[in-house]
């Protein structure tokens, strides 16, 4: 049996637990029973993948069905690979310990550009052919994606069967579904997927074709089989009557989110132009407080966990954030559970919700203020005044805390070395602000820490035309921002410009790079997004050798008219309102958030109402 040979070797390698289920809240199931099996992988170490709330949240959904069945699966560190590959041991899912490739579907969830080859990395480990067309046409093993990174999927496409656009809840169900009655009738892998084109939500690469102009853009898209021009996203509309597990897989070991989480809002109102998924995951909805306390309440009793975290992308502009956290703080103090917030927005920071904070953080406070200057933070439309940053910092002191930490970002558009000094400014100006408050903390000194990432345009978003800076450019701001602080009491901390530069590359790439991916995996390339992994110069010549211009995808401005790798994907957000609001930014004038004023993206004619 595959269990005795995991079990063998499990002490020859670190954490053992990851790889040997068995975990409280796994669910178990007799397979003679079971229509689909369906393996949700993750492509990164079980650590990281199982804090990601949306595999827990499918993961349960899948299972409530009596004949369906989702196991878990993922990458194996580089010390059960080894014991893995030299000992014939597949890829397989934790609650069964079967191999995936038996699975009906291997399915992955894209949170990040830098899994890309991890992916390749399990389905080898799998024994699963890599490339879609070289699979039979047996109605098994077909491989699916979704997450945030499938807006555009394109230097994946030749690797899935199927994408899946936007929310899962439903969409999985409905693909499912299908599978299990076109296996029943003997359906080849083309006729299910000829099928599956017609969900809303699903997009089936092998029936898009682009033909490229001379320069390298894409000249126009061809279809095929009947397929949709233009495949639309899924998005949950009832979203406080969601399903939403009552219990969590409970991990034998740490993980990095080694809590309960309960998702409180989905979408964002804000329009920060660099922010992806402030408008992939558009329209704005919330829960309401009573049923955001009788889900924490539910999962703490649950899983015996003694923390919980709001999740949401901006936890702070729900609509009944105090009496909410009142209402929370009732329960979580009562029990003795600590209550996590994500960082928070400097606009709507208050007295009041200090108080509440200091009864579950006692570390320093985090505000992404993004640019160092106004006229840059106009132009991001970050909606933050200078005044409102000393505001919230001036609560933050009056109230006992003497640490903060701002997040900026180097290299966004129109930026100077002006807007780079501005960083280090703001906050002296900050550290001047502590010492002129007569009731600071006594007999402590001021601590302002400084986190700048470098800027990557993301596809839906206004600045998905701009280019990224160079590296010879990153590397000089990051230089001007070091020569620039002047005190020990300000610590500045910056991201690998190459990570970055990788990033772009995938997040803007077109199916071309697909070969460049597959040859970065051949070379060793995985776990990315792991400084002790990461190695762009294996990248570099994956590039050289498939004849890729990375400057092509990183460094060049996309026209307004050009037709980019993902315009026949539609995430609800207008391409012509992204146009406005990129010549907006070029302005430096800000849009309202969407309480204030629609801005018109085109969320609501999509939905079929107004946002608010």
């Amino acid at each position: 049996m595959l269990k005795d040979l995991i079990e063998k070797h499990l002490l020859e390698v670190q954490k053992p637990s990851r790889y040997i289920g068995g975990e409280v809240g796994s669910v178990i199931k007799d397979k003679s029973k079971v229509d689909v099996r369906f393996a949700f992988c993750f492509p990164d170490t079980y650590d990281i993948g199982m804090s990601h709330l949306g595999m827990k949240i499918l993961y349960s959904l899948t299972n409530e069905r009596e004949n369906y069945w989702c196991e878990r699966c993922f990458a194996p560190g580089e010390d059960f690979e080894a014991v893995m590959r030299e000992n014939n041991i597949p890829l397989y899912a934790l609650e069964s310990l079967d191999p995936i490739k038996d699975f009906d579907f291997i399915g992955f969830t894209m949170q990040y550009e830098l899994s890309y080859t991890n992916v390749l990395n399990m389905l080898d480990l799998a024994g699963i052919p890599i490339f879609a067309a070289d699979r039979t046409q047996e109605l098994t093993q077909i491989v699916v994606a979704g997450g945030p990174c499938v807006c555009n999927p394109e230097p994946l496409a030749d690797f899935f069967d199927i994408f899946i656009l936007g929310e899962g809840e439903e969409v999985n169900l409905e693909l499912m579904d299908l599978y299990a009655e076109m296996k029943k009738q003997g359906a080849s892998r083309d006729e299910f997927l000829r099928s599956a084109a017609h969900i809303e939500g699903v997009y089936v690469p092998k029936f898009y074709h682009f033909m490229y102009k001379e320069g390298g853009t894409i000249d126009r898209l061809e279809v095929s089989d009947g397929a949709p021009e233009v495949v639309h996203k899924r998005i949950i509309k009832g979203f406080d009557k969601v399903y939403y597990p009552d219990n969590f897989v409970v991990p034998f070991t740490e993980i990095v989110q080694d809590r309960a989480s309960v998702e409180v809002l989905r979408g964002c109102i804000r329009g920060c132009r660099f922010c992806q998924a402030g408008f992939i995951y558009r329209p704005f909805r919330e829960k309401h407080t009573d049923t955001i306390c009788k889900e924490v309440k539910c999962l703490c009793e649950n899983t015996g966990y003694d923390e919980v975290s709001l999740a949401s992308l901006s936890t702070s502009d729900h609509s009944e954030i105090d009496p909410m956290l009142t209402a929370l703080l009732d329960y979580t103090v009562s029990e003795r559970i600590n209550l996590s917030l994500p960082s928070l927005r400097v606009d709507n920071f208050s007295e009041s919700l200090l108080e509440k904070i200091k009864k579950v953080r006692k570390s320093g406070l985090t505000f992404a203020a993004e640019g160092g200057t106004q006229r840059l933070r106009d132009v991001i439309n970050k909606n933050v005044s200078e005044e409102e940053i000393m505001n919230t910092c001036r609560i933050a002191f009056e109230g006992g805390y003497s640490s903060v930490k701002l997040y900026f970002m180097m290299g966004l558009p129109t930026e100077t070395d002006e807007d780079i000094e501005g960083i280090a400014d703001l906050a002296n100006r900050i550290i001047d602000l502590y010492y002129s408050i007569d009731n600071r903390p006594k007999g402590r000194g001021v601590q302002i820490s400084i986190s700048c990432a470098t800027f990557v345009p993301k596809p839906f978003t206004p600045f998905q035309f701009e280019p990224q800076d160079t590296r010879e450019m990153i590397e000089h701001k990051q230089k001007l921002l070091l020569d620039t602080v002047k005190t020990k009491k300000i610590k500045v901390s910056y991201h690998n410009p190459e990570v970055s530069m990788l990033e772009v590359i995938l997040a803007k790439g077109d199916r071309r790079l697909c070969k460049a991916v597959y040859t970065a995996w051949q070379k060793g390339c995985k776990f990315d997004s792991w400084d002790e992994y990461f190695n762009f110069g294996k990248w570099t010549e994956a590039f050289a050798e498939c004849g890729i211009d990375t400057s092509f995808y990183a460094n060049r401005r996309f026209e307004y008219d050009e037709i980019l790798p993902w315009d026949h994907l539609d995430y609800y957000v207008s391409k012509e309102f992204l146009i406005r609001e990129n010549k907006t930014a070029h302005k430096s004038i800000t849009t309202p958030n969407c309480r204030l004023r629609c801005s018109g993206c085109g969320v609501n004619k999509k939905v079929g109402r107004e946002c608010f």
